[in-house]
Formats: C-alpha cells, sequence, structure tokens
C-alpha cells in the first residue's frame, strides 16, 4: 500500500511501476524475480509487465493459500476482552480489510456489538444511534464512566489531646473507678469453668472428655460381668499395656486366645470390616517361628515364596494355574506352583495346600474355610 501511494503521488505509469518496484529488490527477493524472468522466457511466456500481475506473483510467493481462512478464523474470534473500544474497533476494521470484506453498515454495527462487553453493551443498547461511529462514540463514554471510580471522602473528628501537664494527676485519679467497673463486669474464671457441664455425670466444672468418673462394663445377654470405675487404675492398666505390646512378640505356642470387643460408652461408625475378618498370628514350620493372617475375604489359601525357597518345600504343578489381579498395580501375576505346608499353632498341628506366590506382607495367608 505504500509503494502504491508513492505511485500515486508522483504519477507514476502502469508500464513503469514493476521496474521501478524490483529495483529495490535485494538478496533472495532478486534471485527470485530473476529466475520468475528466466523460466517464462524458457516457457515462451510473455513476462509481467504491469502492476496486477506483479501483485499477483508476490502473493503466490509469499502468501500461503490459507491465509485469507486463517484470517477470516481471526476476525470470527475477535472480542473485546481486555482491549478498549478504540483499540477494538481498529482490530476489527484491519481484519475486515484484509480479509476483503464488503458489507452493509448494519451487518458491521451488529458484528461490532455483539462481542463488546457485557457492562458496556447493555448500556448502549438503551441509547440511539444512527451509524457505526456514533456507536462507537456512545461506547467510548460508557467506557470512560466505568473506568471513574467512585471518590468517598471520609470525614473524621479531630480526637481531643489532653493536657496532662495541666490536668496533673487528677486526670490519672479519675480514669481509675472506670477501670474498677471494667474489672468487676469481667467473668472469673470460676465462673467460667462452673457454667461447663459434662453429659456423662452431669457435673460441672469439666467436659466429658475429662470425666473423673469413666465406667467400663461388659454385658453379655442381660448379665453385666465386669465393672470398673476408677480412671487412674485404667490409665496405669493401659500405659503397661502398651509397654508390654511393644516389647512382647505373638505367642505360637500354648494356648492361644483372642478377645473380642462386646460393648463400648462411644459407638464408632466407621467400618471395621477390615478389622473383623483379619487376624494376625504366628506358627511353627519345622521349629521355624512365620507370620500367618487369617484372611475370611481370601478366596484360596497361599504361602510366600520367599518361605518356600528358604525351607526347600516341595512344590508341584497347580492342576489349574490362574492370574491374580490384587497383589500390585503392574499387573496380574500367574499362579502356577503349589505346596503342602505343615504348620503348628500351640498344640494344633496340620498340613494345609497352598498357592505360591510372591507375598511380603505374611508368609501364610489362609482364608478358605
Amino acid at each position: 500500500m505504500k509503494v502504491e501511494q508513492l505511485f500515486t503521488c508522483h504519477n507514476v505509469s502502469e508500464e513503469k511501476r514493476v521496474p521501478m518496484a524490483t529495483l529495490s529488490f535485494q538478496g533472495s527477493a532478486m534471485h527470485w524475480w530473476t529466475s520468475l524472468m528466466r523460466e517464462k522466457q524458457i516457457m515462451r511466456e510473455p513476462s509481467i509487465k504491469y502492476w496486477n500481475e506483479f501483485r499477483s506473483a508476490l502473493r503466490r510467493r509469499h502468501i500461503p493459500p490459507y491465509f485469507e481462512r486463517e484470517l477470516m478464523d481471526k476476525l470470527q474470534r475477535l472480542q473485546q476482552r481486555n482491549l478498549s473500544v478504540e483499540k477494538y474497533r481498529q482490530q476489527m476494521e484491519l481484519h475486515m480489510l484484509r480479509v476483503g470484506i464488503r458489507e452493509e453498515e448494519r451487518t458491521t454495527i451488529a458484528r461490532f456489538q455483539c462481542v463488546l462487553n457485557l457492562e458496556i453493551r447493555d448500556k448502549v443498547e438503551l441509547l440511539p444511534y444512527r451509524d457505526l461511529n456514533e456507536l462507537v462514540q456512545l461506547c467510548v463514554r460508557v467506557e470512560q464512566q466505568l473506568r471513574r471510580k467512585p471518590s468517598f471522602r471520609k470525614e473524621t473528628t479531630p480526637y481531643p489531646k489532653k493536657d496532662f501537664n495541666k490536668e496533673g494527676y487528677s486526670s490519672y485519679s479519675k480514669d481509675r473507678p472506670l477501670e474498677k467497673e471494667i474489672e468487676k463486669e469481667k467473668p472469673s474464671d470460676e465462673t467460667r469453668t462452673s457454667s461447663i457441664k459434662c453429659f456423662k455425670c452431669l457435673g460441672r466444672g469439666h467436659i466429658a472428655s475429662q470425666c473423673p468418673t469413666k465406667k467400663t462394663m461388659i454385658i453379655r445377654g442381660n448379665e453385666i460381668l465386669s465393672e470398673e470405675s476408677t480412671s487412674s487404675s485404667s490409665s496405669s492398666s493401659s500405659e503397661e499395656d502398651a509397654s508390654l505390646s511393644s516389647s512382647e512378640e505373638a505367642p505360637c505356642e500354648g494356648d492361644l486366645l483372642v478377645v473380642q470387643r462386646l460393648l463400648t460408652n462411644q459407638p464408632n461408625d466407621q467400618d471395621q470390616s477390615q478389622r473383623e475378618n483379619l487376624f494376625h498370628s504366628r506358627c511353627k514350620i519345622f521349629k521355624k517361628t512365620c507370620s500367618l493372617i487369617v484372611d475370611s475375604g481370601s478366596c484360596n489359601n497361599f504361602v510366600s515364596q520367599r518361605l518356600v525357597d528358604k525351607l526347600n518345600l516341595t512344590t508341584i504343578a497347580h492342576p489349574k494355574s490362574y492370574k491374580l489381579q490384587w497383589l500390585n498395580e503392574d499387573g496380574p501375576i500367574e499362579v502356577k506352583d503349589q505346596v503342602n505346608v505343615p504348620f503348628s499353632i500351640g498344640k494344633y498341628k496340620d498340613e494345609i495346600l497352598c498357592d505360591i506366590i510372591p507375598m511380603d506382607a505374611s508368609h501364610i495367608l489362609l482364608g478358605r474355610p
């Protein structure tokens, strides 16, 4: 466009425009123009003499065929967003000029108005306008009004300053009774604690978690088997149980007892299926202490591959091999072998057929009855 303006300003004729434009070619542009003219001479085609032919050759050389489609997409996706009204209008007119769209003014007004910001469009729709220029001017005025921030003037009264040199000790003595009245109005710690009520023993001065009269009962049917109401003994016994549990290992000889919880004074709504179904213990295999888990949710009996290798147990091929998916996240594990495992728990002795799998949680996992 700049070159065409120069040609128009100096009244350059049509025959001289192409030679004058090619005088400024350098580097790759000059090589392209020379090769194009040589190719036309070889093909015995007429050379480029007119300005429109020269522009078409430049478009074929530098502008891809999808350029106009991209410009149309940019024009359709153009929105105001963070742009000012003037900047948005310039962007829209530039895209329309590049694409070469010629449409009626009412169509351009609808295109301009539909993608304005809502706070501007809602106000402009209520105002009259005749053409696109008036619409843009109204949008600019509305935009300026929205940018104005409301100014709040805070009225403050000067705080009176006291002259301590004149008032002296008298002003200090006048303020002292007010401080005493405020201290009287403040509730003491005794009144606060006395207002707290325990919902267990219905006493005052403490909450339920700090109640000194805790009671624990074990009920079977309609009979009360035991009742204890000493908080100090329960705390000391819990400390002893914690020390014993941390130092002793699970027994694998003698009588094995299981304690089942019957009743607690604080119900727990959480799911206890995992706690009820899993039972950890110890057993003897060839005088070796091994860990054992009883899980009612398991479909088969399993033994660790590590235990089989350590004790050199004789394995047999599984009659129906299968795959397990729940052991790890890497993929299914194929169960191919079985082994007879003799074990004992106290006076109980048995030999059970187990499938061999790589397992780290326990040496033996019993699931079937």
